[in-house]
């Protein structure tokens, strides 16, 4: 219909995960709060538990097994040859010629895991926001009052799995996507749309950004313990849309595209992926096939 169309994008562009009685750690918390206070986003799901079995280094192979859901799995690593294995109280470290002391990165090696078993999948059970006044709250703070989390945990967890958070820090800056359709009805001869997506782009501040986020995953992945915005978005009737479309923009999109994230996110209505890439159109397809239409 239109030569313009425009589309509102955001996306994480780190995270912390934990699990859920660690946000009760203070001591271990410290190293990341400079990060944390980033993180407005979580989500609170179910992790299978990983048990480290042993550690073998042999020639050039750092060999870990770990044992998921019944099954041990052996994840190598290419390192050095001449390090020794240290093996000290339960920790493994490796060790120089000349005595440097090299810790094995736990979450790296969950990383790894993850590709080679396709078993280390998070559950997606609720997903929240925490902003306040100018970004003064971070996730961490709405989780250790939060209701849900609690509820979540009295309803008793398999033993198997291990509740589990995963805080994202989002771009403080969105992203406009572009289409240019020069056999559209309606040119844009004067720039008038052209202007209207980047003043959008513009106008639309962090907190309204984290709000879309926050909908536009809820909307995707229907948490089980989630309520608002499972059936009502998007919507002419949200405020926090409506200069979406009085600029008449086509669509949002919502990204978690980490590579490093040691699990798969997935829900009763979404299959485990290592990359999601979240699209809700604003208008009907048989008004304006725009954004990703067929």
């Amino acid at each position: 219909m239109f030569e313009v169309e425009h589309a509102l994008g955001m996306y994480a562009q780190g995270y912390c995960t934990l699990p859920a009685e660690g946000i009760y750690d203070q001591e271990s918390l410290a190293p990341m709060m400079g990060f944390i206070q980033d993180c407005h986003i979580y989500l609170i799901g179910l992790v299978p538990k990983i048990s480290l079995e042993k550690v073998a280094l042999e020639g050039g192979t750092l060999t870990s097994y770990m044992t998921v859901l019944g099954k041990t799995y052996e994840v190598p690593l290419d390192c050095p040859v001449g390090l020794t294995l240290e093996h000290s109280e339960g920790e493994y470290a490796l060790l120089s010629p000349s005595g440097e002391r090299y810790q094995i990165d736990p979450e790296f090696i969950q990383a790894k895991l993850k590709g080679i078993s396709n078993v280390i999948d998070f559950d997606v059970k609720y997903i929240g926001q925490a902003y306040g006044a100018d970004g003064s709250r971070n996730a961490l703070d709405r989780l250790l009052k939060h209701e849900t989390l609690q509820k979540i945990a009295l309803k008793g967890v398999p033993d198997s799995h291990r509740l589990t958070l995963l805080l994202l820090k989002t771009l403080p800056n969105g992203q406009l996507f572009t289409v240019f359709n020069p056999f559209a009805k309606n040119k844009d001869d004067d720039g008038a749309r052209t202007m209207a997506g980047i003043a959008k782009l513009h106008d639309t501040n962090e907190q309204e950004r984290i709000t879309l986020y926050e909908a536009s995953l809820i909307r995707y992945f229907l948490p089980e313990y989630n309520k608002e915005f499972k059936n009502s978005f998007p919507s002419t009737n949200l405020k926090v849309l409506q200069d979406c479309y009085e600029k008449d923009f086509s669509a949002l999109i919502a990204e978690i595209c980490i590579d490093e994230l040691p699990f798969r996110l997935f829900s009763s209505t979404v299959p485990p992926a290592n990359y999601h890439i979240v699209k809700h159109a604003l208008h009907k397809e048989e008004h304006r096939r725009i954004f990703f239409s067929v």
